[in-house]
């Protein structure tokens, strides 16, 4: 065991007699073992090339992902296979479909031509209010703390300011890891179920050579939006623990000299999140729209688990 766990089981020990202190840390190691060896089989357990599959056959059609980054390793998008995964509390990744996205088309007027347009002229008439939005959601890997860490600090944030109890907090933190967990699960099979092309690969091909979004377009395909997914999904938890109209601040990004950002419900702020795509120019609406409602479904899962008697 590690400095750092000796020195927190010693903390938990206070005031615990010896015998009874060294029966938990046992019983909790047993369990730790037990879940550790559980999750070996879950599909994901090991990935390749950092998610990005060495050998990758590319759809056909026109309205297959194409790649939109020039580094060689995202030549094939990252973890087709992650839908595969077995959830922790939805059935399975299909469990919370979401519906066809409009059938591709290049003629102007059609459903899909006028989505990407939406996108290409959203991006190029910005408000300020609207790209603050876009960069405050765009939680970068590497970069920052990442959709789902940026729920789970907004629900940090919330059990320090209100001082929630060590179980009720436990709580918060499961449901809320469990249903973003399977929201990646979901997401993922419905992305490459559908694998649809990008906006700026559409845009490029069929509006406006020159035009370029605000934000990096991720290299896996389209429909749904993932953010959108993981953020339905972290407001139906939230929605749940604390209630409808629970009104909250987001400083995730305080230190990067972003603002913090009020709502008055976990809704609104998964209804900015999902938005912010759109705005970042890496997502058509109704993959954000789609993505909330997936999300919502998958969140109900996580919602129903029996946590406390």
């Amino acid at each position: 065991m590690g400095a750092l766990a000796e020195e927190f089981a010693g903390q938990a020990a206070q005031g615990v007699a010896p015998d009874v202190a060294l029966r938990s840390r046992l019983q909790a190691e047993a369990i730790a073992a037990h879940v550790l060896s559980w999750s070996l089989t879950d599909g994901g357990a090991k990935v390749e090339n950092m998610g990005f599959p060495l050998e990758y056959q590319p759809g056909s059609d026109k309205a297959a992902w194409v790649p939109t980054s020039t580094i060689s390793q995202q030549q094939a998008p990252l973890l087709p296979r992650w839908g595969e995964n077995r959830p922790f509390a939805m059935p399975s990744g299909r469990s919370c479909p979401v519906p066809p996205p409009p059938a591709y088309n290049e003629e102007p007027g059609s459903p899909f031509h006028a989505a990407a347009l939406e996108v290409r002229d959203t991006v190029l008439n910005l408000t300020e209010e609207q790209r603050q939005i876009a960069r405050f959601w765009s939680d970068d890997p590497m970069l920052s703390p990442t959709p789902p860490g940026h729920w789970i600090g907004i629900a940090l944030d919330i059990a320090d300011r209100d001082g929630l109890a060590a179980p009720r907090r436990a709580e918060v933190l499961a449901r809320l890891g469990i249903a973003m967990a399977d929201a990646f699960i979901g997401c993922w099979q419905s992305k490459y179920d559908h694998n649809l092309l990008r906006p700026v690969t559409y845009i490029h091909r069929v509006i406006d050579p020159a035009w370029e979004p605000l934000l990096i377009t991720p290299p896996f395909p389209e429909y749904p939006s993932g953010h959108s997914t993981q953020s339905g999904a972290a407001s139906r938890v939230l929605t749940m623990v604390f209630g409808e109209d629970f009104a909250f601040e987001d400083a995730t990004h305080e230190d990067e000299g972003l603002a913090p950002r009020h709502f008055s419900s976990f809704r609104e702020a998964a209804e900015e999140a999902a938005i912010s795509r759109l705005y970042g120019g890496i997502h058509y609406r109704f993959a954000a729209e789609a993505g909330v409602v997936q999300g919502d479904c998958i969140g109900t899962y996580a919602t129903a688990l029996t946590m406390r008697a």
